[in-house]
């Protein structure tokens, strides 16, 4: 009797997180139906105009995603030459030693630091930085942005792929040093081609983190709705916009900033239901 009544709890309580994030869309694509209706759903996603004056209002969310992707995308490529190493470190050439140990723990306490203190750190360190070798005047831009961003994923990329160097068979790097190969060989021709797919899994991941990051790239970004012209230029991200405006937003622009957030979260669900699908599909090779 106990043991079904334990039964009964675990399913009431398991079923909860599934009606959260049943309820959490449901509220999303209610609320930003009013947009998808008044501007129409392609119309939307395309359209580069944001203009809040009353009478003429016209919401597009095409420079957001930009200015998302551009920032996502560049943090990827600036994380890479630092999470790589840290990931071979950890989980091939020191693993088990009080080295990669010590590093590993350095590592994660990155991840565990908020993000408003990347924030504050990136706009009165790095900003004045970028000021001073003339890259952008105002300092703030998506550049600035993506900078601290690849500092706050590396964690989340390296520790994850340390994960799966770890998990390539001994067998296989000992037959490998049988054959003559060096440790650079093995390296690249045994342990990247086994984890492979574990590794790219855990830069999806980390892209996801990424998406949906909001007080740094507000704090950093330029804060603009306009369509970025280049890297070093001010725009917003669609969690950045959703921040500045939604305090003061009502009616048809309160629709609108809902719909970027939907878009969002549509985004990051895609992003990192790739992600698990490779990390099963590399846990299961």
């Amino acid at each position: 009797m106990r043991d079904k009544l334990f039964h009964i709890i675990l399913l009431v309580v398991s079923m909860f997180v599934p009606l959260v994030c049943g309820g959490i869309i449901y509220s999303l694509v209610t609320d930003a139906y009013m947009a998808f209706e008044h501007f129409g759903l392609v119309n939307f996603l395309t359209s580069t105009d944001w203009s809040y004056t009353p009478g003429n209002e016209q919401y597009g969310a095409l420079p957001f995603i930009t200015g998302t992707l551009l920032t996502t995308l560049l943090a990827l490529l600036f994380c890479i030459p630092f999470s790589m190493p840290v990931s071979l470190f950890v989980g091939e050439y020191f693993k088990g030693t009080k080295l990669a140990a010590t590093l590993s723990t350095v590592v994660d306490l990155l991840a565990g630091i908020p993000s408003i203190i990347y924030g504050i750190w990136g706009f009165f360190t790095l900003r004045p930085i970028i000021m001073a070798l003339n890259i952008s005047p105002q300092g703030s831009s998506i550049l600035t942005a993506s900078l601290v961003l690849a500092i706050m994923i590396v964690p989340y990329a390296s520790s994850l792929s340390a994960e799966f160097i770890k998990m390539v068979p001994n067998d296989l790097k000992e037959s490998a040093y049988s054959l003559g190969a060096t440790h650079a060989e093995v390296v690249r021709k045994v342990v990247f081609p086994v984890a492979g797919s574990g590794i790219f899994s855990s830069y999806i991941l980390a892209i996801g983190r990424a998406l949906g990051e909001t007080m740094t790239v507000t704090m950093l970004i330029g804060n603009t709705n306009h369509m970025p012209h280049s890297i070093v230029s001010t725009g917003n991200s669609m969690a950045s916009v959703i921040a500045n405006q939604f305090g003061e937003a009502d009616g048809l622009r309160l629709s609108a900033l809902i719909a970027i957030g939907l878009v969002l979260f549509v985004i990051t669900a895609l992003v990192n239901g790739v992600g698990k699908l490779l990390i099963k599909r590399a846990r299961i090779d």
